[in-house]
């Protein structure tokens, strides 16, 4: 059963129009962001509004079923963050003029990781980090919420 457009609404106006995880904006998107469970389906999860994150498309995909990751300063695995339950701020801070997010915890650097926040495996000019220089220039970006 798809999920409820009313419900869409809700979680899209909850998250402020952006992405949960990597902060972009549905505003400066050419498409609507997706409903990404936090819970995945696969693992049990329900469409109810408080398993339900506002996603773009890149994080949406990366982010698969995945629920736990690797953090690379302690070799440890770690809960994904999570939405519904974390603060972003508390995970996560801006660098190199707000086009890096950088994880400052455990779960902030696993999950930059693991759904790779900022396309590290690509050159800069093919990557989320050019989007957000010129969203910056723009004075699009980062999100109030952020500063």
């Amino acid at each position: 059963m798809p999920i409820r457009e009313e419900d869409r609404q809700f979680v899209r106006k909850r998250a402020n129009y952006l992405c949960e995880y990597c902060h972009s904006s549905e505003r400066v998107s050419p498409s609507r962001f997706t409903m990404e469970h936090v819970v995945p389906q696969s693992l049990g999860g329900s469409d109810h509004t408080n398993n339900l994150a506002l996603a773009c498309r890149r994080c949406n995909e990366r982010r698969y079923n995945f629920t736990e990751a690797l953090d690379s300063r302690t070799q440890q695995m770690v809960p994904l963050f999570n939405p519904r339950k974390q603060p972003w701020l508390e995970h996560f801070t801006w660098a190199n003029g707000s086009t890096v997010i950088e994880g400052i915890t455990a779960i902030g650097r696993a999950t930059c990781q693991c759904l790779d926040l900022n396309d590290e495996r690509y050159l800069e000019e093919d990557s989320i980090r050019a989007a957000r220089r010129l969203w910056v220039q723009a004075g699009l970006h980062p999100p109030k919420e952020d500063v």
